[in-house]
């Protein structure tokens, strides 16, 4: 039996939505279509694709009167869906959330009070969470009695030991949830998964994954579990990002708020909004316009975003004692050959060869038949991890 998932990712200002067939005897799942409403409270624009990728839909609408916001997104999302769907509607609807705090370490069925424990964890990502579970209020609101299931970005991560997640840092805080969680997981359970089919002779060894995007992690996995993450407490941490700053010494906060007379809002929007690849270059956020540019400091953001990723790749493979495998994914780990032949070449003397006709070529093997650490291109998809889950969270398998 055929039955319909929606899995829905809503951000600040744009919701993305995936509308999956879901065979109910075997689990596998297949998109039906796709896409998103974006400039929600601006000028919102909503659009539709089939799986081949051309646009079946496209609506705009004023956002005034007042209101118009993600409920409103989610209720025109509602009357386009009901015609599409199958006569008993949705199986269930997967909605990805950033922060699962200390307390979920696998995706859940979302009633209120769960509702009101995730909201909680909004401190812990400010961006973020507001918006995914400002998506997952809409739809009990537009499509009431269909399931909500709840997926983590930290879940993967909860494998930890606990020297791993301990800040130096009074009992206490730990006990509060003060402590590092990581994220991205839905992007490496997908590839840990992945690796078995791709390169099953990898899949059960020691793997550093590189999520590169505009939000940009890495990953040390064996034997398909998470034991280390560049990402701690909040998704400011490890790699520099589109806009998010990174690795920063603790004391650079002090010295912002004794010595600038920077507040803890104008230190947040510094920190996520005005440093990364942007902050460095002074000209953007996208590694494509840096990668055309001729400016210098387009060329520093460069190479300090590939010197970072070399960097924790040695420290996760130390993690790991020793290094089988590299994955690159996510948007610039995925399109971008420039990227990863300069990383491949600073980690030379960990035994990755590239090979560069398949490095341009995208893969999904980079490397030579002789390199002692394979590297690999695989794409991510968070959104399938999400319909997965979702199915099993409703049906126990």
């Amino acid at each position: 039996m055929t039955k319909a998932i929606l899995v829905l990712n809503a951000g600040s200002s744009s919701i993305k939505f995936t509308v999956y067939d879901c065979d109910t005897d075997t689990a596998h799942v297949t998109v039906r279509f796709k896409g998103q409403i974006e400039g929600i409270g601006t000028q919102p624009r909503f659009t539709v694709e089939d799986r081949t990728g051309a646009t079946i839909h496209e609506d705009t609408w004023a956002v005034r009167p007042a209101g118009r916001g993600h409920a409103y997104a989610l209720e025109r999302l509602a009357a386009y869906l009901d015609p599409q769907l199958p006569e008993d509607g949705l199986l269930g609807i997967g909605h990805r959330v950033v922060h699962g705090g200390p307390l979920f370490s696998a995706p859940v069925v979302v009633d209120e009070t769960i509702l009101e424990t995730l909201k909680t964890f909004v401190p812990l990502a400010p961006l973020h969470q507001p918006a995914n579970l400002a998506g997952i209020s809409a739809t009990m609101e537009f499509l009431p009695g269909v399931p909500n299931v709840a997926c983590f970005d930290t879940a993967f991560h909860r494998t930890h030991s606990e020297v791993v997640e301990r800040f130096a840092l009074p009992e206490e805080f730990y006990i509060e949830g003060v402590r590092r969680y990581g994220f991205h997981g839905l992007s490496y359970e997908y590839i840990a998964r992945a690796l078995r089919s791709i390169a099953p002779e990898i899949a059960d060894g020691r793997v550093v994954v590189a999520h590169l995007g505009n939000g940009a992690s890495m990953c040390a996995i064996h034997q398909g579990r998470s034991i280390e993450s560049t990402m701690g407490f909040t998704a400011l941490d490890g790699l520099p990002m589109g806009t998010r700053c990174g690795q920063i010494d603790p004391g650079v906060l002090l010295y912002l708020m004794q010595e600038k007379g920077m507040d803890a809002r104008q230190i947040e929007d510094l920190l996520y909004k005005r440093s990364g690849l942007l902050g460095l270059s002074g000209i953007s956020n996208d590694m494509r316009a840096l990668m055309a540019s001729s400016d210098p400091r387009a060329a520093l953001a460069i190479e300090y975003f590939v010197y970072r990723i070399i960097r924790e790749t040695g420290a996760l493979a130390s993690a790991l004692g020793g290094l089988d495998g590299l994955v690159f994914t996510a948007g610039i780990g995925e399109n971008s050959a420039p990227i990863r032949e300069r990383v491949c070449r600073g980690l030379a003397w960990l035994g990755v060869h590239l090979d560069p006709v398949a490095n341009e070529g995208h893969g999904p093997r980079i490397t030579t038949s002789d390199s002692r650490v394979s590297a690999w291109v695989i794409p991510t998809d968070e959104e399938q991890m999400i319909a997965r889950h979702t199915f099993t969270a409703l049906h126990g398998r």
